[in-house]
């Protein structure tokens, strides 16, 4: 489970903000919490503001932690780490990064720092019997390993670049359980879902409800919980060759002579009603497109106990699906410990006694600089746990809200 993360220049972020999913002192909905490692932690958040006040920048620094971690120990020598500081910081500035998170029931930190497109400094701790213990840290390219695991990290002297975290060294060149099981974290149980990944997420749906009895029986339980109507999916795949007028026509006649020998997949699925049925990509709603395309990777998250961050999870779902979606990870009665971390402009959730205080956050631009502060509905003074969140957001009670009071009237008498 992730239990906090904060980091500073990157993108629209600044001066470091800090995320937690640490459970405070408001108790409205208990169910609403897990307790792992003797720390209560959050199943669910959400995160609102104005477009471009940096929700989505935020999703962008886990990611791009996620990322780094799992990647870069195929960084060419001399190469450049791709990073985006804020405008006004650059480069020559820090860009720092500090996670802390739970896996196999043990908590960690994990954190580094680059500067000049390059790692300046890293380091991860882990918390056996509740106690702060060095794994390793690193200055430059040099490193010291904690007492426990001297000597472990010899053959990661040889591959540890300016360019490569030492995390992702470590866990292809040492054999380190407590790295392996800090490397898994980012690779295998830390998602996030976004515009890019979109298409894989659909193609690998698809596949498991083709190929996987119980992954289907499960998607048709999944989308009666969320109320569709959908009573079942009927996949085909099929080989078939490509057709010379389906081909880029910038490509060479080499390039397409290679292509048309080949064979690809011809999926169909077909979605089944009470009374008809519909084809999914050319007949359905943009909105079960993309219920189809999360519905697989939903549920392994939820089977597995995974971390979930979704950057606008509404576009294109109806709020009931949404909210469908919520409830489901919000429940008591599943037994992993799964977690969703969600932007959103949908501010009816709000109304609908999903979240409790310290699982909403905000992000809004600061006046002085236009950069991103984040902030959680905790942290403001005198709001009550029965007050309607929604109507307090829309009024600007809590900030992170654009343009309340802009005299349109005056904008377009300038036409």
């Amino acid at each position: 489970m992730l239990l906090e993360f904060s980091c500073s220049n990157h993108k629209s972020i600044r001066r470091q903000v800090l995320f937690s999913m640490l459970a405070g002192k408001d108790s409205t909905y208990e169910g609403r919490t897990d307790e792992i490692a003797g720390i209560k932690v959050l199943k669910t958040a959400v995160i609102y503001g104005a477009n471009g006040s940096g929700k989505s920048n935020f999703i962008d620094a886990v990611s791009f932690v996620k990322y780094l971690v799992t990647n870069s120990i195929g960084h060419q020598p001399g190469k450049g780490i791709r990073q985006l500081p804020h405008k006004l910081d650059g480069f020559g500035k820090e860009s720092s990064y500090r996670i802390q998170f739970i896996t196999k029931g043990i908590r960690y930190v994990f954190g580094f720092s680059l500067k000049n497109t390059m790692i300046s400094d890293e380091y991860l701790y882990y918390f056996p019997n509740n106690r702060q213990t060095k794994i390793f840290e690193r200055d430059g390219e040099e490193f010291t390993s904690g007492s426990r695991f001297r000597g472990k990290f010899s053959a990661c002297k040889d591959v540890i670049k300016p360019n490569r975290l030492l995390l992702s060294c470590a866990a292809n060149f040492s054999s380190v359980q407590e790295v392996a099981d800090a490397y898994a974290f980012f690779n295998d149980e830390l998602v996030v879902y976004g515009p890019v990944n979109q298409e894989n997420w659909m193609n690998y749906s698809l596949y498991q409800m083709h190929g996987n009895p119980k992954m289907k029986a499960a998607v048709i339980a999944f989308l009666a919980e969320l109320g569709t109507g959908i009573k079942d999916i009927q996949v085909s795949i099929d080989q078939k060759k490509l057709e010379s007028l389906a081909l880029p026509p910038f490509l060479s006649d080499e390039a397409k002579a290679l292509l048309l020998q080949s064979n690809v997949d011809a999926i169909t699925a077909k979605v089944k009603y009470e009374k008809f049925e519909t084809d999914l990509i050319q007949e359905e709603s943009s909105g079960i497109r993309k219920l189809f395309a999360i519905v697989c990777p939903m549920i392994n998250i939820l089977a597995n106990g995974k971390v979930l961050l979704c950057d606008e999870l509404e576009s294109s779902l109806h709020e009931s699906l949404v909210y469908g979606l919520v409830r489901l990870f919000a429940n008591p009665d599943v037994e992993t410990l799964a977690q969703m971390i969600f932007t959103t402009h949908e501010t009816g959730l709000l109304n609908l006694d999903l979240f409790q205080r310290d699982q909403i956050w905000f992000t809004e631009l600061t006046k002085e600089d236009r950069s991103t502060d984040l902030y959680s509905l905790a942290e403001i003074k005198n709001v009550r746990k029965e007050e309607n969140f929604g109507k307090g957001y829309i009024a600007g009670k809590y900030g992170a809200i654009p343009m309340l009071n802009l005299n349109f009237a005056s904008v377009v008498s300038c036409m």
